[in-house]
């Protein structure tokens, strides 16, 4: 004898079956780690550019998305600026040995696509060669990608052609034509100067003494530089100043030339930024939208990113610390609908597709300087940054009623 199931019986189990599942996925989810989200965003992000550089078809098939405000500038400058910016965040990452987890599978294809896209950047018989003359927003991304062989040279320098390596220097050295504006600029030209000099080809020490000097004059004291001779509250000192300024100093420190500030000088200003740049981050997960260049999103932590990966946290900061703030931030941020179009292109805004926001230089293309936060990508899996507990960053300890260090000014001056 058959029996039914009534149907508020049915109704009910099946909220009871659904339920187990939705919350079987939700552990699962749980139980990604950090560094799985970091390497599954930096994949999201990275992919369309690179998938389609390497064939040739960027140009082709990057849908670009122009400031409303946009000032008539040359429109391939967004494929420069994308290229640039994106490898200049990725390169650690991309510098690990290979291995057979997701992961590791991750890197190698963006890798191979990478080494392809470096070619087809300086090779004037492919499509996706890039705007290197008639638009001085060039000598920008020059410098992301003269800093992206800087911080990766054995994968991303050395396995290049010498014909595609000669190219690039001949590029590089066409660009001095440029006259940089009076500000955060100088810095571009120095750090093609100063990748010359990482690779033993004859540099410009000039360009490279006029940029520290005006840097550290333009220093206000308490680890915050002027952008040129007027302070503007925005995050260029994340952007440009502070990670360019110690990455050249240290080029030149490792070439035992002489720099009129030190590479350690250069390091405890950045480290004392970044203790103000932590306590920035509020108890949500937030920052201050503040300043000019805020579809820039994530890539107002470079300097917290880059000293992770390469000088370690500054003091009374933990690695658990520092990694729970911006996985928390980035969560937050890319968990919004809009960051990406529907073929995967990031989108003009801050949190979400906000196209007012841009400014009148911004393109697609700009905002992919978001990759610099990725630089911690660069530790390998066992590393203390991505093993260590997460810990509750200044602000959240702050109004959680925890105990948390106080904060002090300090000059930096010598």
């Amino acid at each position: 004898m058959r029996t039914s199931l009534s149907k508020p019986l049915l109704f009910f189990l099946a909220i009871f079956i659904y339920t187990g599942l939705y919350g079987q996925k939700n552990n699962i989810a749980k139980e990604i780690s950090d560094r799985q989200y970091w390497a599954d965003l930096a994949y999201k992000i990275s992919a369309p550019v690179l998938s389609n550089m390497s064939k040739g078809e960027l140009k082709k098939n990057m849908t670009v998305e122009l400031s409303p405000t946009w000032d008539g500038r040359n429109e391939n400058v967004t494929y420069t600026e994308a290229f640039g910016r994106l490898m200049a965040g990725v390169s650690p990452w991309l510098a690990l040995p290979d291995d057979n987890t997701t992961e590791g599978k991750q890197r190698k294809q963006l890798k191979e696509w990478a080494l392809k896209s470096y070619a087809n950047a300086v090779d004037p018989a492919s499509p996706d060669y890039l705007q290197w003359k008639g638009v001085n927003q060039t000598l920008v991304d020059a410098a992301y990608i003269a800093n992206s062989f800087m911080r990766a040279p054995e994968a991303l320098w050395e396995p290049l052609d010498e014909t595609t390596k000669q190219r690039y220097i001949k590029e590089f050295r066409e660009l001095r034509k440029i006259r940089p504006p009076y500000n955060n600029w100088i810095l571009f030209r120095a750090m093609i100067e100063g990748f010359f000099l990482s690779i033993g080809e004859e540099y410009d020490g000039f360009a490279l003494d006029v940029a520290i000097r005006k840097l550290d004059e333009w220093y206000l004291s308490d680890g915050w530089y002027a952008d040129g001779t007027e302070y503007s509250l925005d995050y260029y000192n994340g952007y440009v100043m502070h990670p360019m300024l110690v990455e050249i100093t240290e080029a030149m420190s490792q070439k035992k030339k002489h720099s009129p500030i030190s590479f350690d000088l250069a390091l405890r200003r950045m480290q004392r930024y970044n203790q103000l740049l932590e306590r920035l981050i509020s108890p949500e997960a937030t920052f201050p939208a503040v300043g000019r260049s805020m579809t820039y999103r994530m890539g107002a932590f470079q300097t917290m990113a880059l000293s992770a990966w390469k000088y370690g946290v500054p003091d009374k900061m933990t690695n658990g610390q520092v990694r729970n703030a911006l996985t928390s931030v980035m969560k937050r941020m890319f968990a919004m609908e809009g960051n990406f179009n529907k073929e995967g292109f990031l989108q003009l805004g801050f949190v979400g597709h906000q196209p007012d926001l841009a400014d009148y230089y911004t393109n697609t293309g700009s905002l992919y300087i978001t990759s610099l936060v990725f630089l911690p990508l660069g530790l390998s899996a066992d590393h203390d940054f991505w093993t260590s507990p997460a810990e509750d960053w200044t602000s959240r300890k702050a109004w959680s009623g925890q105990p948390f260090p106080k904060d002090y000014h300090e000059s930096i001056k010598k």
